[in-house]
């Protein structure tokens, strides 16, 4: 570092090198504060949203390149020499600040992209956490690694020590990397998304709450939860009630004495049900119901009425309201519905009792 002659007057390193720093840096913020103005009025203007999110995550990553600029430009305009121990410190404090600053950059830039578009893409809206953090991870890793190869530090070894490592860390997390890529292969296959109504082969049923990267919730019905290892939910066979909508017929089993008059009762049973789907809620007052006659049982005829639920709790309701209005309607029209009867036939001969049903 040499000293500066201006008129005769010699000035010090140490008074001209913090005023030009100063100079600078503070010129940069005046232009950063006018630029992201304008910038961020044209962003909010324009229909797309990627120039809303590359603005919000420049912002400060280009405050900290700012004052690494000045360190920069310094070492170029008066060759700064890094053989003293305070400027090596100042060299090594800058370039980790440049390198932070592009990991920085890059980290905000996918979380707002995956935040943003995360309504649009079911993936991201299912498990964009955990997306997030396998990007956060790859982008902090890379920085890691370029911020030791800046410094002469080789990366190889590093590298080789990883895969050794990374082999002995996967034996060890064996479980927990089971679950974590059964939850990827969940958001990818999509086979359940939050929101859905599913049971599981073990019999669990419920609300699809979250699906985490280890693990994925089902809030029953009780309102409890139910934490699923990921593993067990991919292992297992799910019935989901939202697919491939949510609306779902409601059957009912119903049967009516041998006298009855089949054709009244599929008349009366069927506006029941039209008058059920169109008074409660949760029915579905355009599906047209029918009955289905099936079997000749020990003491009724069996039949299957046939409703339709907008999604699979409101069967619950619709269930409930066609069984008491039914049953009304019956005894208003005479038409019988059997209990089991078993009538003994008691004979005073030798002959064995005899049970008759009917």
């Amino acid at each position: 570092m040499r000293e500066l002659v201006a008129h005769g007057i010699k000035i010090s390193p140490a008074f001209y090198m913090p005023v030009f720093y100063l100079i600078w840096v503070s010129v940069f913020l005046l232009l950063k504060k006018v630029f992201f103005s304008k910038l961020r009025k044209i962003a909010q203007r324009t229909v797309v949203r990627f120039d809303d999110v590359l603005v919000n995550a420049l912002d400060l990553p280009l405050l900290l390149l700012i004052f690494v600029s000045g360190a920069f430009v310094l070492n170029t305009l008066f060759e700064l020499k890094t053989d003293s121990e305070l400027l090596r410190f100042v060299d090594i404090a800058f370039r980790s600040t440049a390198v932070i600053a592009v990991v920085i950059f890059f980290d905000r830039l996918f979380k707002g992209l995956i935040d943003t578009y995360s309504h649009k893409v079911r993936a991201l809206r299912d498990s964009g956490g955990v997306v997030h953090v396998v990007v956060r991870a790859v982008v902090i890793g890379l920085g890691i690694l370029i911020l030791l190869d800046s410094f002469g530090i080789s990366i190889t070894p590093i590298l080789a020590s990883l895969g050794i490592g990374s082999l002995a860390v996967a034996l060890a997390l064996q479980p927990t990397l089971e679950n974590f890529f059964s939850g990827i292969q969940i958001v990818i296959d999509k086979p359940i998304t939050v929101g859905h109504f599913i049971r599981l082969e073990s019999g669990e049923e419920g609300y699809v709450e979250k699906i985490g990267w280890r693990s994925t919730w089902i809030r029953q019905l009780p309102n409890n939860v139910v934490v699923i290892p990921n593993k067990v939910l991919v292992g297992s066979r799910v019935l989901n009630y939202h697919y491939p909508q949510k609306e779902m017929s409601v059957l009912i089993q119903v049967g009516v004495h041998y006298d009855s008059d089949l054709e009244q009762v599929e008349k009366v049973t069927i506006e029941v049900a039209e008058e059920v789907l169109k008074s409660v809620e949760g029915g579905v007052p355009e599906f047209k119901p029918f009955i289905r006659y099936h079997t000749f049982n020990d003491s009724s005829i069996d039949f299957t009425v046939i409703l339709r639920a907008k999604e699979f709790v409101d069967g619950y309701r619709v269930k409930h309201e066609f069984i008491k209005r039914l049953q009304k309607r019956y005894r208003a029209e005479g038409i019988v519905i059997p209990f089991p009867i078993q009538t003994l036939d008691w004979n005073n001969g030798s002959s064995p009792l005899k049970i008759i049903k009917l």
